[in-house]
């Protein structure tokens, strides 16, 4: 994502601050302003170039003049994260804690871990009266088959699947067939959930409250309904619930 994108060109060279070795060259520019660079770096050397160039990508509400401190590296990352690849944290994933987990263990709740890579199309909003016309931006996911097979073989013992975020939703519906078994997925999804769609994989949705005209916010009342989520969001909003990445979660049940 880039400010200013009208004033770049495919084929414009760019430098990059705080680093000696690493350039780009735009390859693409798309009409939400995001644009497709070409680093001149691959590998490992990429990756130390980018760390040593970039800081923590921090939401905008979470002002740091300074920059982002050690500290916010280790809170804004969920204790599953385990690839690189996303832009943001899944924030319904940073309220668990290694208790928390012991915890569920304790009470035989069983747990999975699949990817998918948060992109910054989740950040996009809808620039549309229409929401069919809004695209959304495709994000990496693998799901491996032994946890499509330890997922389908707990549907079928009758356990419940709940899924933790919206990611994690969005990543189970693209691997999902119409008889409900989960498959192996590796690769990349742009699924756009809207009122209307047939879940047919989780049961309930531990998720963040999502702003107003946002894509997240129609993913969940796809889920639980327009009207059950509506009035969430005004009970919360009456009483002082917190919002955004370290806001308070919600259990949602899916509406039949």
């Amino acid at each position: 994502m880039a400010r200013n994108a009208r004033r770049l060109r495919p084929n414009d060279p760019l430098s990059i601050d705080n680093s000696t070795t690493l350039t780009a060259t735009v390859e693409s520019i798309d009409d939400g302003g995001s644009i497709a660079l070409r680093f001149n770096l691959e590998g490992e050397a990429f990756s130390q170039a980018l760390h040593q160039a970039g800081a923590l990508a921090l939401p905008p509400y979470i002002p740091r003049p300074q920059g982002p401190t050690a500290t916010d590296t280790t809170d804004y990352q969920t204790i599953f994260a385990q690839h690189q690849g996303a832009v943001a944290a899944p924030t319904a994933g940073l309220h668990f804690t290694q208790a928390l987990l012991a915890r569920l263990a304790e009470h035989q709740i069983e747990r999975e871990t699949i990817t998918l890579h948060v992109g910054a199309g989740t950040f996009l909003p809808l620039r549309h009266d229409d929401v069919h016309q809004h695209r959304i931006h495709a994000e990496r996911g693998t799901i491996t088959p032994q946890a499509a097979a330890r997922i389908n073989q707990a549907r079928a013992a009758g356990h419940r699947l709940i899924a933790v975020g919206t990611t994690t939703l969005r990543l189970l519906e693209s691997a999902t067939d119409p008889h409900g078994i989960v498959h192996p997925f590796h690769g990349e999804t742009a699924l756009f959930i809207l009122p209307g769609h047939i879940f047919r994989s989780a049961d309930a949705l531990i998720t963040n409250f999502h702003l107003p005209k946002s894509t997240l916010f129609m993913l969940t009342c796809a889920f639980a309904g327009h009207t059950p989520m509506r009035a969430a969001y005004h009970h919360a909003i009456a009483h002082h619930y917190r919002f955004y990445s370290y806001g308070d979660a919600t259990l949602i049940e899916r509406n039949p």
